[in-house]
């Protein structure tokens, strides 16, 4: 469901596909071929919320900003299923995990991973190309390898044809 809010209307770029169970209301700029899944709630009502291009947001993700202030998710992103995104950066080919929770003023950098299940406190940073975990989130020794990137861009791939698919196929 597709809602303003205050005077607020989502702005969904071409090509992006908003599943029918998620909730996009309020200041919400979605950019182009992104991938919206079922149950996902992102919630611009007192805060602002900008993702770029060519983003998962997967099944029952929760995306919300403090008043006045701003969510912002970068280009080639996944958000894993269920995971809660609030009040903070994740940029450009990042990926947060399922269950994972990044919380307000953390920056998770460019092609960072944010494992399953992990927190990522106030304020914390998961540099470019580092790995974290845990409860609290901890870096990982070893970083984000080639590997991990051309799988993760194959998965990241997956979603945007997932995107064109569901908008040519699904049918109420």
């Amino acid at each position: 469901m597709i809602n303003t809010f205050e005077g607020h209307t989502p702005v969904i770029g071409p090509g992006t596909f908003v599943h029918p169970s998620a909730d996009v209301f309020g200041n919400v700029r979605i950019g182009a071929q992104c991938w919206i899944g079922p149950g996902a709630r992102l919630r611009g009502d007192y805060g602002r919320i900008v993702i770029g291009d060519h983003t998962a947001v997967e099944d029952n993700v929760v995306i919300h900003a403090r008043p006045d202030e701003q969510a912002t998710i970068g280009d080639w992103v996944t958000l894993g299923h269920a995971c809660i995104v609030h009040n903070c950066t994740v940029e450009d080919w990042a990926v947060v995990g399922m269950g994972a929770i990044v919380s307000d003023w953390a920056l998770v950098g460019r092609w960072a991973i944010v494992g399953e299940g992990a927190v990522v406190r106030q304020r914390q940073q998961v540099p470019a190309e580092h790995i974290a975990i845990g409860v609290p989130a901890r870096l990982l020794e070893t970083g984000v390898t080639a590997a991990h990137k051309a799988e993760w861009q194959h998965w990241k791939e997956v979603y945007v044809d997932l995107a064109r698919r569901y908008a040519a196929g699904l049918r109420p």
